[in-house]
């Protein structure tokens, strides 16, 4: 019998969610999705320590800042991972500007210009952003200027649905983080049909496929391979290594679970500014774990930024 992730592959685009380069190699996903706590892992790989003090080097002698620095440091992880797959490489803009459209709009515009500098296309690669209201707006406008966008940070039928109205190319909706919460919240387990994560991820591919939304569901956190298979037929699943590992190491069957013929025709939903608010503020663990999500990208970027100043530091003291 084929692997589980053979057969996940016959149904689903596999994406892997990493930056490491031998697990790219070595697991040949479709696309690569980053983010802060992946890039920060990267960037201590030794694969990248060449082109690591390379470009802190090179900032030192420009005068650039940390943040100029960890831009360009992110472009080049980007661009190297991009080589190894057929497909896409997200880049995330920072967590910090997750409520402020024109700084998102302009830090995607110079991380799309920065690609180009190095020979990427816009074509491979989509630019990352929370699915915050001011997020969604950014997107909305990108996606008009032919720059694709993936939104993360997404754990509600609210922020999907704001998503479809903007015309984003791709949406990461969580399945772990959700899962996690309830399952501190009511002190319990759950298995893969009832999991609270799978199930949000089960309504969000509902409701696109009911209304013709044409924007990609790329489900996304997983805590196991059994989240992984009762997702089997998503449009796209980004999976960390240890479980593709696993997944390609067993040799169970997989079930396609969901397809775009079964969905139930739910109706679509409009919304505008307040309603968006409302609805998420009504909704105590995606509210949670939206800014919770954001705080923590936020940390690993500023680990990142302390990390480059101390190499600055020494490379000066040299």
């Amino acid at each position: 019998m084929a692997s589980s992730l053979s057969q996940l592959r016959e149904m689903t685009t596999v994406v892997a969610d990493t930056g490491d380069v031998n697990a790219i190699r070595a697991l040949k996903p479709h696309d690569c999705t980053t983010n802060p706590s992946l890039i920060l892992k990267a960037l201590q790989m030794p694969a990248f320590e060449e082109m690591v003090a390379k470009e802190i080097e090179a900032g030192r002698s420009a005068g650039k800042t940390p943040l100029e620095i960890a831009d360009t440091l992110t472009v080049g992880v980007g661009v190297e991972l991009a080589q190894l797959v057929p497909g896409r490489v997200s880049t995330e803009v920072d967590a910090r500007l997750s409520f402020d459209t024109e700084a998102s709009l302009a830090k995607a515009r110079a991380l799309v210009a920065a690609y180009g500098e190095r020979g990427v296309g816009r074509e491979k690669i989509f630019i990352k952003l929370a699915s915050t209201w001011e997020g969604i707006r950014a997107a909305e406008i990108l996606q008009d200027e032919g720059i694709d966008c993936n939104l993360t940070l997404l754990f509600s039928l609210a922020q999907a649905a704001a998503c479809a109205e903007a015309g984003v190319a791709l949406i990461s909706p969580f399945v772990g983080r959700i899962t996690d919460w309830y399952t501190a919240k009511e002190g319990r387990s759950f298995d893969a049909e009832e999991d609270p994560g799978v199930r949000s991820v089960r309504e969000i591919y509902d409701y696109y496929k009911s209304n013709g939304i044409e924007t990609i569901v790329m489900g996304a956190s997983f805590r196991n391979t059994g989240q992984v298979k009762a997702l089997a037929g998503c449009d796209r699943l980004t999976i960390s290594p240890n479980l593709l590992e696993e997944l390609d190491a067993e040799e169970a069957g997989v079930r396609r679970v969901m397809t775009p013929e079964s969905a139930s025709g739910m109706a679509r939903i409009s919304l505008d500014e307040s309603d968006f608010r409302w609805r998420l503020n009504a909704n105590a663990m995606a509210s949670e774990k939206l800014a919770e999500g954001i705080r923590n990208f936020d940390a690993d970027h500023q680990k990142l930024l302390q990390g480059i100043e101390q190499k600055l530091t020494q490379s000066s003291a040299a």
